[in-house]
């Protein structure tokens, strides 16, 4: 005999299915936590400061 499905649970978990789907290819796309980006930014800063540290000024004029 054939098994009787509640078609009702069956498009929710198919929605369910789809919605996981979606979500793992965002977290692939855009997948960077908190901290990551906070750290990526913090090195970014240091290396301007340095750089900025390390240059020196130039004369306007030299007449």
């Amino acid at each position: 005999m054939a098994e009787i499905v509640n078609l009702r649970q069956f498009r929710k978990r198919k929605l369910r299915a789809e919605a996981e789907r979606t979500a793992a290819e965002n977290r692939v796309r855009h997948g960077r936590t908190k901290s990551q980006k906070q750290r990526d930014e913090a090195e970014q800063t240091e290396a301007q400061q340095r750089l900025d540290a390390l240059r020196r000024d130039r004369p306007e004029h030299a007449d």
